[in-house]
C-alpha cells in the first residue's frame, strides 16, 4: 500500500516560542483543537511531555494515542501514531518557522491505510482535521 502525505501551512501572528509552548502542552489542545480531553498516560525521558511521553486525545468516544518521538525547542513537535486509527506507520511533525514578525506553522505527516484502497479517504479527512488543528492553533496563539 502506498504511503500517504497530508502537508498543511498556516501562518501565526505569534512567535514560534508562544506556538511552540501551545503545541509542546498536550492539555492545551482542547482549547484550540477538535479534541475534548487529554491525557498524559506516561511521562517522557526527561519527565512530562518530553521525548518517549504517550499523550491521549479524546474527541467524543474516540481516543487515539501518541508518543513523542521529536523535540526541537521552538522549531519542532514530532509525535507517532500508536494507536485509535485504521493507520501504520502514522508519523506526523508540527515545523515552525519565524515569518514576518510572526510563525509559519508547517504540520505534515505520513501514513499507510491499514485497509487497502482507504488511504485516499483518511488522507482527505486528516487534511481537513489538520488544517482545523493549525488554523486553532495560529488564531490561540495570536491571542495569548
Amino acid at each position: 500500500m502506498a504511503v500517504q502525505r497530508v502537508d498543511v501551512r498556516v501562518r501565526a501572528a505569534a512567535a514560534p516560542a508562544a506556538v511552540y509552548a501551545l503545541v509542546r502542552d498536550g492539555s492545551s489542545w482542547p482549547d484550540w483543537a477538535p479534541f475534548t480531553g487529554f491525557e498524559l498516560e506516561r511521562a517522557g525521558e526527561q519527565g512530562a511531555e518530553s521525548v518517549g511521553a504517550i499523550r491521549v486525545f479524546r474527541r467524543g468516544k474516540k481516543i487515539t494515542r501518541e508518543q513523542v518521538v521529536e523535540l526541537v525547542p521552538e522549531r519542532r513537535l514530532g509525535y507517532a501514531l500508536l494507536s485509535g486509527l485504521p493507520l501504520l506507520d502514522y508519523r506526523a511533525n508540527v515545523d515552525l518557522a519565524p515569518v514576518d514578525g510572526g510563525t509559519e506553522i508547517h504540520w505534515h505527516s505520513s501514513f499507510r491505510p491499514r485497509f487497502p484502497g482507504t488511504g485516499w479517504l483518511f488522507r482527505k479527512v486528516l487534511s481537513v482535521f489538520i488544517r482545523r488543528c493549525a488554523l486553532g492553533l495560529a488564531e490561540h496563539a495570536g491571542r495569548r
